[in-house]
């Protein structure tokens, strides 16, 4: 195998593993209610968890489920936004079909890609505590971030060797 096949191999294993996130991460935001009702069935999670009793995190996950619970109940509507949200990853996902076919002439997705992983960090330390969201939770959305990056610059950089060939 020659290098050209190696690096194509490598920038397609790359996009499709973070093709495959994005498209999780849409899909699982369309039922975030069920999730979340079911992440707190298995966890044992009660109905109102003190903060003298629980973990930040249980505390923080009980009160996302109540108060969509809440939310949803008195205005379904508002889950709407959830499925725009949930559609746009799809979508995203969607776009990096190109970069997997043609790197090199694709090229702009991938850098548009990084911009976007970039951009998650300020916008969840920003806007994270203007919303109410705690730190450390602020911190796990500015994971996505740079777990996206990763993939995304590795095969940046595979993709400008291969227009180098």
């Amino acid at each position: 195998m020659n290098r050209q096949e190696i690096l194509r191999r490598r920038i397609r294993t790359l996009l499709a593993l973070f093709i495959v996130g994005m498209f999780l991460s849409g899909v699982t935001a369309f039922p975030i209610l069920a999730e979340l009702r079911l992440l707190s069935r298995v966890m044992g999670l009660p109905e109102i968890a003190s903060p003298a009793a629980n973990s930040p995190l249980d505390v923080w996950l009980v009160t996302v489920r109540n108060g969509l619970d809440d939310l949803y109940g008195r205005y379904p509507w508002i889950a709407y936004g959830t499925d725009w949200l949930a559609f746009a990853h799809v979508v995203l996902a969607i776009l990096f079909i190109g970069p997997l076919r043609d790197p090199v002439r694709n090229l702009w997705v991938i850098e548009f890609g990084l911009i976007a992983c970039v951009l998650v960090i300020p916008l969840a330390l920003i806007c994270g505590p203007i919303r109410g969201i705690p730190f450390f939770w602020r911190l796990i959305d500015c994971s996505f971030g740079v777990v996206g990056f990763i993939p995304l610059w590795l095969s940046r950089r595979f993709a400008l060797e291969l227009a180098a060939r």
